[in-house]
């Protein structure tokens, strides 16, 4: 999957990242690098299903789709 990601120079001297497709999918970093890194975690966290809502049934299965 890829997605497009914006980069800001925060008046703080961290740099703001986030992910305009998933909203509220921001985080933040002092370096390019570090702010990757923890975007990175980030949309893995956003994109992480509930555990509540996956029940594997008789009637079902789970896989996973790279996209």
């Amino acid at each position: 999957m890829k997605l497009k990601i914006v980069l800001e120079q925060g008046m703080d001297g961290y740099i703001t990242v986030y992910c305009p497709s998933l909203r509220g999918c921001v985080s933040q970093g002092k370096t390019t690098e570090e702010a990757m890194a923890n975007i990175r975690e980030a949309i893995e966290l956003y994109l992480e299903p509930d555990p509540r809502e996956i029940q594997e049934t008789e009637n079902h299965k789970i896989l996973e789709l790279a996209l």
